[in-house]
């Protein structure tokens, strides 16, 4: 469903076996959790119960609301973007309430009434001020604390002994836990993705089954590919030092800004022997972007590289580029009677002809079909390139001690 195409040269066999040998210790160690998650079923089997023990409340749902930001809403939100034309999605309106922005919150909850929306607040503390600042304004606005009714109106999600689910337990509301060794922006795979999307319809065996697939398929060196890659970036960290998703669908926008979280946050460090390290993600779409950023790959500075991402042109034969010549502009007629999946297919093409033309490192990835299974693919593909990545630069890839200065700081403007 998914297919991988490098073109650029594989590296020394040697050095895989290396790679791939440290990426078993620490799945091994248990340093991160989400090496598991494709697999577990519990997740799955929670979310199950809880929409078929709570159909007749689903029902009434027009709107499911997300609370929670980075890590928490932006996994979710590039698979239900990536997947929300599949026919067995439901009618749920989903809204994220992420920012801070007054304007942002006016907007985001113009017309939601609490009689026919459900609340999910997803964080793994639940102290990261965005979210809990969001969640006292959602308690106040729509009185969830009222009782047992409207309390139904409101979930949590978050670490097992955080101060959120002391919180949840001390409300009596319902609330699920994620393995504590499962970083924000690695846990879509858990229940912070696995029940809003069951909530939505999605088939997450399927889901999980994608991820699974290549996850396994990684560690029986089938995947060979992704070791080639992250030691093809490492060894030209200091050249190219940006990495470039050109996802070639507007279906793909969010899963682009989940990739920028997922790799900057992940690899931008200090490491062991005291260096800087990282490499500096980017999300294009295309063919938008050939009209903007694509001159600046093409002839300005030759520090990036860039991962071509598309959908199969058969996903979508319609509609197509009606037959009708324009006086004046005979030159674009050479289109007439296409598809437009077939014209962006070949606008891909062509961008990445010329890109490799000048000897820029290029990939691509393919999408045959669109679907949970896919979808579930792509998010293990990016998670375990990452972690190779995080190797090969010797750091911690799932803190982000960075993050923590600025937490710090706000803390004592507001003391001030």
């Amino acid at each position: 469903m998914v297919a991988f195409s490098l073109h650029f040269q594989a590296q020394n066999q040697k050095v895989c076996d290396n790679l791939f040998e440290s990426i078993c210790k620490e799945r091994d160690s248990q340093k991160s959790g989400y090496y598991d998650l494709p697999f577990a079923q519990e997740a799955m089997n929670e979310a199950s119960c809880f929409v078929n023990d709570n159909k007749a409340f689903l029902h009434t749902l027009s709107h499911l609301v997300i609370i929670g930001i980075g890590g928490s809403s932006l996994g979710l939100k590039a698979i239900d973007s990536m997947l929300e034309h599949l026919p067995h999605r439901n009618t749920l309106k989903l809204l994220f309430l992420e920012h801070t922005d007054p304007i942002n919150i006016t907007k985001i909850t113009q017309g939601i009434k609490r009689e026919n929306t459900l609340f999910i607040v997803i964080s793994k503390s639940g102290t990261t001020i965005e979210t809990s600042s969001l969640l006292k304004f959602v308690l106040a606005e729509y009185n969830l604390l009222q009782d047992a009714q409207s309390k139904q109106h409101l979930l949590v999600i978050t670490d097992k002994d955080s101060p959120l689910e002391h919180w949840a337990q001390k409300e009596n509301l319902t609330y699920f836990v994620i393995p504590p060794n499962v970083g924000g922006r690695f846990s879509v795979l858990s229940m912070v993705g696995i029940l809003p999307l069951s909530i939505l319809g999605f088939d997450m065996r399927s889901l999980l089954r994608g991820a699974a697939d290549i996850t396994q398929r990684f560690f029986e060196r089938k995947e060979e590919h992704i070791l080639h890659k992250a030691l093809t970036y490492a060894a030209h960290k200091k050249q190219v030092s940006m990495n470039v998703l050109f996802s070639y669908s507007s279906l793909f926008t969010h899963f682009n800004a989940w990739y920028v979280q997922l790799w900057g946050e992940s690899l931008g460090k200090i490491n062991a022997m005291g260096e800087r390290v990282g490499l500096t993600p980017i999300g294009l779409i295309g063919s938008i972007d050939q009209h903007s950023f694509l001159q600046l790959i093409v002839q300005g500075v030759r520090d990036k590289s860039v991962t071509f991402l598309s959908l199969n042109p058969v996903h979508s034969a319609q509609p197509s580029i009606p037959n009708i010549e324009i006086p004046f502009l005979e030159s674009t007629n050479f289109v007439n009677m296409q598809s437009f999946a077939t014209l962006l297919n070949n606008q891909r093409i062509a961008t990445m002809q010329t890109i490799e033309n000048e000897g820029i490192l290029t990939d691509c990835i393919e999408v045959m079909s669109l679907c949970e299974q896919s979808v579930g693919t792509l998010i293990a593909y990016f998670e375990i390139l990452t972690s190779c990545m995080g190797q090969l630069f010797e750091i911690n890839t799932y803190d982000q001690p960075g993050v923590e200065f600025g937490k710090a700081r706000l803390k004592k403007l507001f003391k001030a």
